[in-house]
Order: structure tokens, then C-alpha cells, then sequence
């Protein structure tokens, strides 16, 4: 699945096999986002992951910085 732009926003869902691995990709997920100072809203239920990007200094819209960390996110999934 790719990211959706809707709303001013990207987003994204991911599927693992369980919560634990989940739990894992969103601890990678924190690292790189706390590196790039740019932090995404997120949810977790069991083994789903929904991502939503956007930058609020930016005044809620889509910017470079959401692409770029978009990218960063999908480099984890291989």
C-alpha cells in the first residue's frame, strides 16, 4: 500500500504479523523520527499500524519534511 494524501495529511496503514513486531517497527519508526525532529501522529491495534503525517509548523499541511520521513518509514519494510 502506498500513502494516501488526503486531507492535508499523509497517510499510511501497516499490517505485521503480530504485536510485537509492530511494536518493534514503531520504536525503529520513533529513532528515525526523533533524528529528523519530526514526529508522527499515530494509532496501534495489535498488529496495525496507521501513520498519519503532516507538519504542524507548517500550519497542518503536507510538506517536504512528511515526504522525507515517509520514505525513512518505508526503508524499514523490506
Amino acid at each position: 500500500m502506498e500513502w494516501k494524501e488526503e486531507n492535508n495529511c499523509l497517510r499510511k496503514t501497516f499490517v505485521f504479523k503480530d504485536f510485537v513486531e509492530a511494536f518493534g517497527f514503531m520504536a525503529q519508526v520513533a529513532i528515525i523520527a526523533e533524528k529528523m525532529n519530526h514526529h508522527p501522529e499515530w494509532r496501534n491495534v495489535y498488529n496495525r499500524v496507521e501513520i498519519t503525517l503532516r507538519t504542524h509548523d507548517a500550519g497542518n499541511v503536507v510538506t517536504e519534511k512528511d515526504h522525507q520521513l515517509a520514505q525513512a518509514i518505508d526503508a524499514l519494510i523490506k
